[in-house]
C-alpha cells in the first residue's frame, strides 16, 4: 500500500500542476487589446508621428510644458534678477501650487501665462499634425484627458489651444474639430473605462469590477460599479473606491509593481466583501504601449521600470498568479492601452458624433480615435 502510494504521488503532483498551469491560462486570457465592440470600432491608438528628429506627442506632454515653464522663467529672471517662482525646480511645484500663483498678479502669474500661451500655441498644432493622419480622417471631436487639465492652468491652456484649434481650420476652409475634457476625474476615467470592455455577461451578473490604470508615474486601482440596470449606457459607472500609489518616487523594478498592484487589489477585495459588493472575477488592466493578442507587449513601454516587452513577462499571468480567488470562480485579467480606456470613459457621452477621439496629457502623450457604430444625433 505505501509503495503504491509513492508511485501515485508525483503522477498527483504532476495532475495539480497542470491544473494550475491551465487555471493561470485561463485567467490571464484575455481577450487582451479588443479593437471591435459592440458600439464603437477602436482604430489606431499610440502613434508616434515623427517631427523632425523627435515625436510630436512630445510636444504636448506635461514634460513638454515644464520645459516651457522652465524657460520663461529663465527669461523673467534675467529681466528681473530673480526667479518669480523661487528656487523650487518646476518638477517639484504641484500643480496646486502653480493655480495658486497664477491666481495673483504679478511676474509669477505673468511667466506662467507665457508659459500656457506657449503650450497652447504648441498643443493646437500636435492636434493638428494628429488630424491629417490617415486614422483621424474625419474626426469631429477630441477628447482631452490626463491630469493636467483639471489644474486651471492646465485648464486654460486647453481651452486657448481650442480657440486657436478653431481660427485655425477656418483659416484652411477645413470643418470644425471641437476639443472637449474628459467628463471623469484623470485617476477615474482610465478606471471607468473598463465597464465598455469586460463581458457583458459578467456585467450583468455582478455589482462591480476592478480596474487597474498603470501610468509612468502612479499607479491607480479602484473598485468600479457599473450601475448597468439604471442606465445601460454605463452613464452612471463610478470609483466606488480608488487607491493611488506614486510608484515613481518609489523607483520599484518591474516585479515590485506588479506585486504592489497584486497587494492593493486585494486590499479593494477585502473592502468589497466588507461592503457587500458582489465583485466580478474580472480585472482590467490598462498599461502604455501596444498591447497584444496575446497579452504581451510589443512597444510603448519606455516610461515603465525594467523591461515590459521580455518574452519572459506576461502581465496578465503575472498579476494573475498574485491575485486572490474573486467570487468563488477563475479571475479573468484583460490588458489595454490606458488611452483607449481611458477615452472608452467618455463613449455615453459621443454618441451625437461618428468619429471621435483621444489625447491624455501625462508623462507622455497618449492618443486613441474611435468610431460609433450608430451615432445618434444630435446631442451637443
Amino acid at each position: 500500500m505505501a509503495s503504491k502510494e509513492k508511485e501515485e504521488a508525483p503522477a498527483s503532483a504532476a495532475a495539480a500542476e497542470r491544473e494550475e498551469k491551465a487555471r493561470l491560462a485561463l485567467c490571464a486570457a484575455g481577450p487582451h487589446g479588443a479593437m471591435e465592440l459592440a458600439s464603437v470600432t477602436i482604430g489606431e491608438y499610440s502613434l508616434e508621428l515623427r517631427d523632425g528628429d523627435g515625436y510630436v506627442g512630445d510636444n504636448a506632454s506635461r514634460t513638454a510644458f515644464r520645459h516651457m515653464l522652465d524657460a520663461w522663467r529663465t527669461v523673467y529672471a534675467d529681466m528681473a534678477g530673480k526667479d518669480p517662482l523661487g528656487d523650487k525646480p518646476t518638477r517639484e511645484i504641484s500643480k496646486q501650487r502653480l493655480d495658486a500663483m497664477f491666481e495673483k498678479d504679478g511676474s509669477a502669474a505673468r511667466t506662467i501665462e507665457a508659459a500656457s500661451e506657449d503650450y497652447a500655441q504648441q498643443f493646437a498644432h500636435v492636434v493638428q499634425q494628429f488630424l491629417q493622419h490617415k486614422t483621424w480622417k474625419g474626426v469631429e471631436r477630441v477628447i482631452v484627458g490626463g491630469g493636467f487639465h483639471q489644474s486651471e492652468v492646465g485648464g486654460r491652456a486647453i481651452a486657448r489651444a481650442s480657440e486657436l484649434l478653431a481660427a485655425e481650420l477656418k483659416k484652411k476652409k477645413k470643418d470644425p474639430v471641437e476639443l472637449r475634457l474628459l467628463h471623469h476625474h484623470a485617476d477615474e476615467g482610465g478606471l471607468i473605462g473598463w465597464v465598455h470592455l469586460a463581458p457583458p455577461a459578467l456585467l450583468q451578473s455582478y455589482d462591480a469590477i476592478l480596474a487597474v490604470d498603470i501610468g509612468g508615474t502612479n499607479v491607480r486601482c479602484g473598485i468600479v460599479q457599473t450601475h448597468l440596470h439604471s442606465a445601460p449606457d454605463m452613464s452612471r459607472a463610478e470609483v466606488l473606491r480608488r487607491e493611488k500609489w506614486g510608484h515613481a518616487d518609489d523607483e520599484p523594478r518591474r516585479d515590485e509593481l506588479v506585486e504592489g498592484i497584486a497587494g492593493i487589489l486585494e486590499e479593494l477585495v477585502e473592502h468589497a466583501q466588507k461592503r457587500g459588493l458582489s465583485l466580478a472575477p474580472f480585472v482590467g488592466v490598462a498599461c502604455p504601449g501596444l498591447v497584444c493578442e496575446d497579452g504581451s507587449l510589443a512597444g510603448g513601454t519606455q516610461n515603465l521600470p525594467g523591461n515590459w516587452e521580455s518574452i519572459r513577462f506576461h502581465l496578465p499571468r503575472d498579476l494573475c498568479e498574485r491575485l486572490p480567488t474573486i467570487g468563488g470562480g477563475r479571475t479573468q485579467v484583460c490588458l489595454h492601452n490606458d488611452a483607449v480606456v481611458q477615452g472608452l470613459s467618455e463613449l455615453p457621452f459621443t454618441q451625437d458624433v461618428e468619429r471621435w477621439a483621444v489625447l491624455t496629457v501625462g508623462t507622455g502623450l497618449g492618443n486613441a480615435s474611435y468610431t460609433n457604430r450608430q451615432p445618434q444625433r444630435p446631442r451637443r
